[in-house]
């Protein structure tokens, strides 16, 4: 069950890719962390705090589709390292910026920066996958969440032992940038493999959905509503359903992550075993079971199981989507992911949008239920993804 990450680990190349997702996602956390003092500093409400986090957004939802020319004109590789040294860069501004409008300019361009490594990490990692004939996907955002979770604990530890969210911020991003420029010489080199695809490609163009990424363009939307979901209203839920004490509302979230995590460092290997749509479809079961048992049996200390079925479940959507979308035929390199990404972030940004107002007309429960329904939906229609 491990020897995929042994391999994993052993491959050089492997080891790079997972590196650039790990700091992707350790840039996430620590941004995840310094939301609070950002309310703080700008004295914002949540309304206001909500307005301004759409800028980050934005810049997801708009860059997504412009990233597949930047793509085919500088290779995946390069695009990756540039993308990413520049996302360190901004996110480390919104502590440094002195009003929210040039806040809100600075989260839109990290947003179309994190939505540009994005696209071009992931086209990598399927670049490898096909190459090697083996599998780093799920592995490879196994290292996002990780690095994710560990930013967004370190970030809170050291600002909680006075270090001033500026430094900190400066300082991961110092980091970061310090591991691309090192990391260019085990990454650039796939440049050179892709350089005349990249040629044969070059006036292929951002294409609308064929039926086949339309499936995984659905599939997508059920796996981050139930994402999103979990990331904006598992705190609220146990504090206002559950009635947990204050100290254990961030209780589900970490345990939701950490099956997460641990789901796709294992999926791999699952996914070699038994098959892409075999997997997604026992996710979707466990991700339905999950959400359905918060809305009909919201009780400590079962939540907290309840939460950790739901991060298993939806921990090899991405990985198992990204790779289809990716593979689809007769789409360039990357126009396929971006594509599916694009309203794979309407799912995860809108998603928790429309649990809001549905709790607002019924009830929280109700509104987990029907995230519970689209897990449903997803595993029935696994099926129709291309086996990979």
């Amino acid at each position: 069950m491990i020897d995929h990450l042994i391999s994993y680990a052993r491959n050089r190349t492997s080891r790079t890719i997972g590196t650039v997702f790990a700091s992707q996602g350790f840039l996430f956390g620590t941004w995840a962390a310094m939301i609070p003092f950002v309310k703080l500093k700008f004295g914002l409400d949540e309304a206001e705090l909500g307005l301004l986090l759409l800028a980050l957004q934005g810049g997801v939802l708009i860059m997504n589709p412009f990233s597949v020319p930047i793509l085919h004109r500088l290779g995946a590789p390069v695009t990756a390292l540039l993308s990413l040294a520049l996302t360190a860069v901004f996110f480390t501004l919104p502590m440094l910026a002195p009003d929210v409008i040039l806040l809100g300019l600075v989260l839109f361009i990290a947003g179309a920066g994190f939505a540009t490594v994005n696209v071009a990490i992931n086209t990598c990692a399927t670049k490898v996958e096909i190459r090697d004939q083996t599998r780093i996907m799920a592995t490879s955002h196994g290292l996002w969440s990780a690095g994710a979770m560990a930013g967004s604990a370190l970030a809170s530890t050291g600002i909680g032992l006075g270090i001033t969210p500026a430094i900190w911020s400066g300082a991961v991003a110092m980091l970061v940038l310090v591991v691309s420029i090192m990391l260019r010489t085990d990454l650039l080199p796939l440049e050179s493999r892709e350089k005349n695809v990249r040629r044969e490609q070059a006036g292929q163009k951002f294409a609308w959905p064929s039926a086949a990424l339309w499936t995984i363009i659905l599939l997508s939307l059920c796996t981050n509503i139930t994402e999103g979901t979990m990331a904006d209203w598992s705190a609220v839920f146990l504090r206002e359903v559950v009635q947990s004490e204050p100290y254990a509302v961030g209780w589900g979230f970490s345990a939701y992550a950490l099956f997460m995590a641990g789901g796709r460092f294992f999926g791999d290997g699952l996914i070699a075993n038994f098959g892409a749509p075999k997997m997604l479809r026992i996710c979707g079961a466990i991700a339905a079971a999950g959400m359905l048992l918060l809305a009909f049996l919201p009780v400590m200390p079962w939540a907290l199981v309840w939460f950790a079925m739901v991060g298993a479940g939806v921990s090899l959507g991405a990985p198992v989507l990204y790779a289809a979308a990716a593979k689809i035929p007769g789409m360039a390199d990357g126009a396929g992911l971006a594509t599916m990404n694009t309203f794979a972030m309407i799912g995860f940004f809108g998603g928790p949008v429309l649990i809001g107002f549905v709790a607002k007309a019924w009830s929280l429960p109700i509104a987990f239920a029907m995230v519970g329904l689209a897990a449903i939906w997803w595993s029935c229609n696994a099926a129709k993804i291309r086996n990979q």
